[in-house]
């Protein structure tokens, strides 16, 4: 298996210099908690400059904090949790758990709208991850766990199918997982695994400044902006690709002295760097 490289990622949406507003995607975030702020806005901050709309639904705290920032989110609305209903059917994607807590509150909420909304695009990642009922798992969810968060969901896989192997690979049990509930699976590392569908790709790159906190709420963010015009599979390499080749960029410049709030915003410039022509 060969590394992942530009070339396989041929075929990702960019918006046309025709396309109007609400063409280009449209994003529901769901997260953030009293304990953790910044996931959740990281994961807004990449997106909010991909898609046409962002809906942002945290705690009040996170609410407010957006709200003082409004003017750097100018096509994003921020919404209530109790009002997620009246947005999550018009959104082509739902991202969900950057920033939330490993609580009943969390396990409730993703549960209940898994359950509700089973044909929707779902991006899963960190406290919704980790509380969520696997048997709830939407078909071609993305999830992007690191090797902590996938051995906590991989031994929930255990007992829920103990016929399965437990003495493989992280590689075997990445495949495993993924065909088991269907879904993308984009393992987190110095060098990512994404699968789904019977394809593996593992994508290299990356460095020492990368291991800031809230590096991986950025690529949730990518791969959920991505998703909303493209198949998953190729979301997740596309975004596994482009956050890691963000980071190499900065560490180019400044060595690994660079924080999260900097790679979400070299992410726009190694987009245009990689997929967008003169011509458009």
């Amino acid at each position: 298996m060969q590394p992942v490289t530009r070339k396989d990622l041929a075929g990702l949406f960019v918006p046309g210099p025709g396309s109007h507003k609400g063409q280009n995607g449209r994003l529901l975030v769901i997260g953030g908690s009293e304990l953790f702020h910044a996931a959740s806005l990281w994961a807004l901050t990449v997106a909010s400059r991909i898609v046409d709309l962002v809906h942002f639904a945290s705690v009040p705290e996170n609410n407010e904090i957006v709200l003082r920032a409004k003017e750097e989110f100018r096509n994003g609305i921020v919404i209530r949790r109790d009002d997620i209903d009246a947005y999550i059917k018009e959104d082509d994607c739902i991202l969900i758990g950057v920033g939330m807590t490993r609580d009943r509150e969390t396990e409730a909420l993703t549960n209940r709208l898994l359950k509700d909304y089973p044909k929707k695009q779902w991006v899963i990642d960190a406290g919704a991850l980790q509380m969520m009922d696997l048997a709830l798992m939407p078909q071609d969810a993305i999830i992007t766990p690191h090797h902590g968060e996938f051995t906590i969901v991989w031994e929930k896989a255990v007992v829920q199918h103990p016929e399965i192997a437990v003495n493989v690979t992280d590689e075997d049990k990445v495949k495993v997982f993924g065909d088991l509930y269907r879904c993308i699976v984009l393992l987190k590392g110095r060098e990512d695994l994404v699968y789904g569908n019977e394809i593996c790709h593992r994508v290299s790159g990356g460095n020492a400044g990368m291991t800031k906190g809230g590096t991986g709420d950025v690529l949730s963010g990518l791969a959920a902006a991505l998703v909303t015009k493209n198949n998953p599979l190729l979301a997740a390499t596309a975004a596994s690709f482009i956050n890691k080749k963000a980071g190499d960029t900065l560490y180019k410049t400044v060595g690994p002295y660079f924080n999260t709030t900097d790679l979400a915003n070299q992410i726009p410039a190694t987009m245009k760097q990689l997929f967008v022509s003169e011509e458009n």
